[in-house]
């Protein structure tokens, strides 16, 4: 047993004294070096960059600028067919809906979206510190589905100011804040979706395309970047459920800012054409000439006396470019021309027979107004046409749904709606859209100056 202790031993001893000479003798000298190597880094999709995706920072600027808003409206819809046929005016029920806005200045304006303050008879906004507070309805937009309200706070309040959505980008993150089902102060996340996507056949309003989580209740409120800043008001959704089945939409912040600065200067939204009519890429038409294939806005036609002829716009153009922005569809155009106004100048790059040619092309104001709920499209009356008639205003039915086709209404005027006077295109949207769910009493003078009163259900 000892013996093998020292065979052991010696073993030992001698692979140390081994080691110690390679050390010594074989082995040159460390040198120190300055050189960094860097190790590969691999980023998965649940990787956080504070870089560009600073969420924490974002929603903190955001969540106290977000309001939930509360809807008080009555239920005009008949209970009984006694109710519809005798009226039921004395059996209105109260309803209540909410939504979100956002506070855009220190004295307490706040946007958000008009279906969320329609048919309101009293409106109340509560801020992320449960203060809440009566609201009035500076004014509302219902082709933009935005609206301006204002609270009187007597303090300065936080608010979101608005960004440029024509700089937001397709793979950018952004957050989604609101009040989804009562849920107060509500952030999700996701990216940029689409641009100027449109939603509806009968409405080319331009909307962002998220996939941030949108229920019911986020309505009116912000789509902000990883910045904080406010990129779009959200909107809609689109499923057949009625909650967010992995995409959602907002009302673009140029758009956003251009009719609340509209409804604080003049009242009503000044809408600003270029003058031409297009061909749909989806209709018939389109498909026949292979026009449902290019990139960009085919010129069908150009209106007499307008900016577009003007500028020297003719049949045949596509428009690829306005003020710098590629415009792939109709919808992108309308998206942008929504945030300039009549009397703006616009620069337009048009091809032509293969060439590109620069163009600058003076918005003119819209006279043309479609009243969805009425089936109607108006124009404004000419001067002429007002001092024939002998009426201080009115607007011309030029055209109809196809139900109304036997009724004979194009080129009657109308001069009002429930006995309220109608004096421009504006008047009619306003008035055409306020009590879409109820009867209505339509005015109206025939070319000869004979009046007549129609009810449409």
């Amino acid at each position: 047993m000892k013996k093998s202790l020292s065979y052991l031993f010696v073993g030992v001893s001698a692979a140390i004294t081994v080691l110690l000479a390679q050390q010594l003798f074989f082995k040159p000298h460390p040198t120190v070096s300055t050189e960094r190597i860097e190790e590969p880094t691999f980023r998965t999709a649940l990787a956080f960059d504070s870089s560009d995706s600073n969420f924490v920072e974002a929603a903190e600027k955001t969540v106290n600028a977000v309001v939930h808003v509360k809807n008080v409206s009555l239920d005009r819809s008949p209970q009984s067919l006694f109710d519809f046929f005798y009226g039921y005016e004395s059996f209105q029920q109260p309803e209540i809906g909410t939504g979100s806005g956002v506070i855009i200045s220190p004295d307490g304006h706040i946007v958000t979206n008009h279906h969320v303050i329609e048919k309101a008879q009293s409106l109340e906004v509560t801020l992320n510190n449960n203060q809440t507070f009566k609201a009035q309805i500076i004014g509302s937009d219902a082709s933009s589905d935005i609206a301006l309200l204002k609270i009187e706070a007597n303090r300065q309040l936080p608010y979101l100011a608005f960004g440029d959505s024509d700089r937001s980008a397709i793979g950018e993150w952004v957050l989604a804040v609101g009040n989804p089902f009562n849920l107060t102060s509500t952030v999700t996340a996701g990216i940029i979706s689409a641009k100027a996507r449109s939603i509806s056949p009968m409405n080319d309003m331009s909307f962002i395309q998220t996939d941030a989580a949108v229920n019911p209740g986020n309505s009116g409120g912000a789509l902000v970047n990883t910045r904080g800043d406010l990129i779009g008001i959200n909107t809609a959704i689109k499923s057949r459920t009625g909650s967010y089945v992995g995409y959602s939409f907002a009302v673009p912040s140029n758009i956003a800012k251009k009719v609340v600065e509209d409804l604080l200067e003049f009242g009503t939204v000044q809408k600003g054409i270029l003058g031409i009519t297009t061909l749909r890429s989806s209709s018939k038409e389109a498909i026949a000439q292979g026009l449902d294939q290019i990139e960009g806005v085919y010129v069908a036609s150009v209106a007499k006396n307008s900016g577009a002829e003007k500028a020297g716009l003719q049949e045949g153009d596509i428009i690829r470019t306005v003020d710098g922005v590629a415009i792939k569809n109709f919808t992108g155009l309308t998206g942008h021309l929504s945030s300039r106004r009549p009397g703006d100048t616009v620069s337009v790059v048009i091809e032509r027979n293969g060439e590109l040619l620069d163009k600058n092309v003076v918005l003119s104001k819209n006279e043309i107004a479609d009243l969805p709920y009425l089936g109607m499209r108006v124009e404004n009356l000419s001067n002429a046409e007002k001092k024939e008639l002998s009426i201080k205003g009115g607007v011309k039915i030029i055209a109809v749904a196809e139900y109304y086709r036997s009724y004979n209404l194009e080129n009657k005027i109308i001069i009002a709606i429930d006995g309220t006077p109608i004096n421009t295109i504006e008047d009619a949207e306003k008035l055409a859209e306020s009590g879409r769910s109820s009867k209505r009493a339509i005015t109206l003078l025939s070319e000869n100056g004979e009046k007549e009163t129609l009810i449409f259900n």
